[in-house]
């Protein structure tokens, strides 16, 4: 207390110059209403106008001089007058907030009452200027408090209290930076004039008044700034819901069209769609933006736009098409481009619809372009739009098998392909195991609903569905043809593999698609074994009925559910209806072979077919072996144990540390399901943190093959490859036969600093690559992989 006694008058010219800056900042604050920003400016003002009086009536008392006696008599005038204002202007600031903020209905009568109060504390304070009831001056100029001094603090006190009991009321709607300041206010003035009873000679409620209406200020202005944040954070969300509306728009038109374009040629449903799809994942691998990739989809999703101005009876022609139909068609590229040249903000599509059909040797059209001189985008869904076109069905001709296509990429490089978005599709199909990257049929009996109409068993069927070791469950409902109710009439599942994941009964079609039936499995449990090596079924009986009970539940309809699973070689299938439970073990030739389960059926109806692909995959333990293993590798190890490679990197040697040299010999022998150029060995470069192909913090640098062809370098590594037909060399054919029949083979790996050089020859095949590694890694290993072959005698030599 003796400090602020000392100080006061300091502290008091303090607070006042500070009032007189907010209140030149409150007349200039725009962002305030204007209601809002004269009740806080004159708030300020009168703040700083009441430390001045205060200051100088303390100043001039004692003065008996003519301006010390009107300084002192006019500025304590001043202090009780303002005192009031105070509290007046203050409640018009509660009754903007209570009824705009707070939301109040009606009138509040306290706020009224306050208004009264400061008349009628504002009339006293006059009249006492007359009658001296509050205070009075003796001949040396001194303040003197009088009887009557109780009432000048009746009137702003009771005036506080009734807004106190209004903030109080209405705080949880104001915020809270609005809340504590106006709780203030109210508040601290109530107990420092309590305290200034006691203590005489200072200005306790004044500075508190003061000091509270700063704060006011202070926080109105906070609480502004946040209510300004949070507009902005709005329109910002707002911005961006409206981009992510504006590109979803943009998204469904283009499909729409895109959809239009397609439904134009009865044979290319959805093929724009999956272009768009396979033009983005090239472009993700070689290292484009997310915002490029975008582009790259767009641009594949039209790219076909043009075909709008094509005759129909061209496109949907049977037969080949003449020069004259083949120059309509060769027209859509430059339709395309005028109709997309429209849309200036996405120049891109113009760009993919005009060049997709140029040729990287220049054989192309419309305008013969060559290399790169042929935008990126267009090089890239033309190798998507060719790989679409080829796996998919057309009027002559039924959808290429997916190894095929690869080897027809392969042919292309160069002449028809970029070999950088080549080797990027190849990539692609090599991990597409379960060949999902394909046109997949529709129902042609109900337009694509999930229904089946079996008359003949076989000719209609759907699709195979793909067992692997991740659980598969099918839900169908079958309704048999009263007209020709039997026992046979209900649906068949057939286990298969084929080239087209199609159930064919054509023999020639048959052959050509490498078709291999193991079992059919009729939905009473009568099984036919084809191919399979060994079937195993159980069947438990649920429910036994008569033949004629029987047939009424087949013609009313059964509900069948399926669940197939494969591990290795062996592939288990449960059918499960109301009367009974099927369960077949089916021993497969070998474990390389695909398996698809196809629904077909006789003489019934198959509707609401429901698919599901689990998350639980199948152990060693989940199916029991009812056959021995076909095992071609059961002959005596070398280093490390033989691996016999089933399919795609599905077995690989643990990797062996590359410190200098090391040379690596082994015999390598394609299995008998080995059809293809790149069912071979394959040599793998990586880093992992336990040596295991694929393990735990993997890096992979290069995987070579042994036929000379290696997948596009990732951002950390450079690859390069250099591949020589020796004069041995006849054929792929030939190269394929030896692989078939076995030979031994020996690769020599060089280490300086992080380039690593491999050397090898095989069959006619003379092979160098040089890997630079652009990164840390702690080794680097090596191991051995493939697809589809038998490595055996593994050796290594430092």
């Amino acid at each position: 207390m003796e400090f602020l006694r000392n100080h006061q008058l300091n502290i008091m010219l303090f607070l006042s110059g500070v009032c007189a800056v907010l209140t030149v900042l409150a007349f200039f604050t725009k962002s305030l209403s204007k209601k809002r920003r004269l009740v806080v400016g004159h708030l300020e003002a009168f703040s700083s106008i009441l430390l001045l009086a205060d200051r100088f009536a303390y100043i001039y008392r004692g003065d008996p001089s003519v301006l010390g006696w009107w300084m002192v008599r006019v500025c304590n005038f001043l202090v009780f007058l303002l005192s009031l204002l105070m509290v007046f202007v203050f409640n018009q600031y509660i009754k903007d907030l209570v009824y705009n903020e707070g939301k109040a209905k009606h009138r509040l009568v306290r706020l009224q009452c306050v208004d009264i109060l400061c008349a009628v504390g504002i009339f006293y304070l006059v009249f006492s200027q007359f009658t001296g009831i509050y205070y009075t001056f003796d001949e040396m100029n001194f303040y003197h408090r009088a009887k009557g001094f109780p009432l000048s603090y009746f009137f702003p006190l009771l005036g506080l209290l009734l807004q106190f009991s209004v903030t109080l009321q209405y705080s949880k709607r104001f915020s809270k930076y609005i809340r504590y300041p106006l709780l203030l206010f109210s508040l601290t003035p109530m107990v420092a004039t309590i305290a200034q009873v006691f203590t005489y000679g200072l200005s306790l409620t004044n500075i508190t008044i003061v000091g509270t209406s700063t704060l006011i200020y202070v926080f109105v202005i906070i609480d502004l700034d946040k209510t300004v944040e949070a507009a902005k954070r709005r329109e910002i969300e707002f911005l961006k819901q409206e981009q992510k509306n504006m590109h979803i728009m943009f998204e469904q038109t283009a499909e729409a069209l895109a959809n239009a374009i397609d439904a134009k040629d009865k044979y290319t449903h959805g093929h724009s769609s999956r272009v768009a799809e396979y033009s983005k994942k090239i472009a993700a691998l070689s290292g484009k933006s997310e915002q490029e990739c975008e582009e790259v989809y767009f641009a594949g999703l039209l790219h076909d736009v043009g075909k709008i101005g094509v005759p129909s009876s061209i496109i949907n022609k049977d037969g080949k098409l003449t020069d004259e139909e083949f120059a309509e068609i060769k027209k859509h590229p430059l339709i395309g481009s005028q109709i997309l040249s429209s849309i200036t903000k996405s120049p891109y599509l113009a760009v993919g619809a005009l060049y997709h059909h140029e040729r990287y040797g220049g054989r192309g059209y419309p305008h013969g372009l060559k290399g790169e001189d042929i935008p990126d985008i267009a090089r890239i869904i033309a190798v998507a739009d060719a790989y679409d076109a080829m796996s998919s069905k057309r009027s002559y001709r039924d959808p290429i098998p997916q190894q095929k296509v690869r080897e027809e990429i392969v042919k292309g490089m160069d002449t028809q392909f970029d070999p950088k978005y080549a080797k990027l599709m190849l990539q692609l199909i090599d991990h597409d195991s379960d060949y999902h990257m394909k046109e997949h049929d529709e129902l042609k009996e109900l337009a694509g609903k999930n229904e089946l109409d079996c008359r003949v068993l076989k000719e209609t069927a759907s699709e195979g569905i793909q067992i692997t070791r991740g659980y598969t469950r099918i839900h169908l409902h079958s309704q048999t043809d009263e007209r020709f109710l039997s026992e046979s009439s209900i649906p068949y599942f057939v286990i298969f593999d084929s080239l087209d994941a199609h159930i064919h009964t054509n023999e020639k079609k048959a052959k050509d698609m490498l078709y291999l039936e193991f079992a059919t499995i009729r939905g009473d449990g009568d099984t036919v074994c084809k191919e399979a090596r060994k079937i195993q079924k159980t069947v438990e009986t649920y429910k036994s009925v008569p033949r004629k009970e029987l047939l009424a539940a087949y013609k009313d309809g059964i509900d069948y559910d399926i669940e197939a699973v494969k591990y290795e070689d062996h592939l288990m299938v449960t059918v499960t209806t109301e009367f009974l439970q099927i369960r077949e073990i089916i021993a497969l030739n070998d474990s390389a072979h695909y398996a698809y389960l196809g629904l077909t059926g006789e003489n019934c109806l198959i509707t609401n077919v429901d698919i599901k692909k689990l998350d639980m995959k199948a152990d060693e333990d989940t199916i029991p072996r009812i056959a021995e293993k076909l095992s071609y590798i059961n002959v005596p190890q070398g280093d490390v144990p033989n691996i016999q490679i089933d399919n795609w990197c599905t077995a690989s040697t643990i990797g062996i540390p590359l410190e200098n040299e090391l040379d690596i010999s082994f015999h390598t022998r394609s299995l008998p399901t080995a059809r293809l150029v790149w069912h071979c060995p394959f040599i793998s470069i990586f880093y992992s943190a336990d040596r295991v192909f694929r393990g735990d913090k993997y890096m992979e640098f290069a995987v070579l093959r042994l036929d000379g062809e290696n997948w596009e370098s990732y951002e950390y590594v450079d690859n390069k490859i250099y591949v020589n037909k020796l004069e041995d060399f006849e054929s792929w054919d030939k190269w394929k036969e030896k692989n078939k029949n076995g030979y031994d083979c020996t690769v020599n790996l060089k280490r300086i600093g992080n380039t690593v050089t491999m050397t090898t020859t095989n069959c006619g095949i003379s092979i160098k690559s040089i890997t630079t590694i652009q990164t840390s890694v702690p080794e680097i290993l090596i191991s051995i992989t493939g697809d589809q072959c038998a490595i055996t005698d593994i050796r290594y030599k430092s």
